[in-house]
């Protein structure tokens, strides 16, 4: 299994888009393969600072995901709305494993 960490810096100005974003994704991810975790927006700290993250079982089973999200009406639509309102000003994506729970053996990667 892998986590994909999504790091967005957003326009403090504008964390109600971010916040309609995340939640059109909440009902897009899983409907398209991934189990969402969530999308985190800032409360308290950092203003530009925001999270989306998701489990996917392989890097294979994430391009599979990718290509029925941008298939999807509502991610598609979701996508144009972040480009038409331009609050994302960068987005980096980590893929991860959880090293803290017990693995069996042939598990690793």
């Amino acid at each position: 299994m892998l986590t994909c960490f999504i790091r967005y810096h957003i326009d403090p100005t504008k964390k109600a888009q971010f916040i309609q974003y995340s939640r059109t994704w909440g009902e897009a991810i899983p409907r398209c393969g991934a189990d969402l975790i969530g999308y985190f927006a800032p409360h308290e700290g950092s203003s530009t600072l925001a999270y989306g993250v998701y489990n996917v079982e392989s890097l294979a089973e994430y391009e599979a995901y990718r290509k029925r999200l941008a298939a999807d009406p509502l991610g598609r639509e979701n996508y144009e709305f972040a480009q038409r309102e331009r609050f994302l000003l960068r987005e980096d994506r980590t893929f991860l494993i959880n090293a803290s729970n017990p693995v069996k053996e042939g598990d690793m990667p």
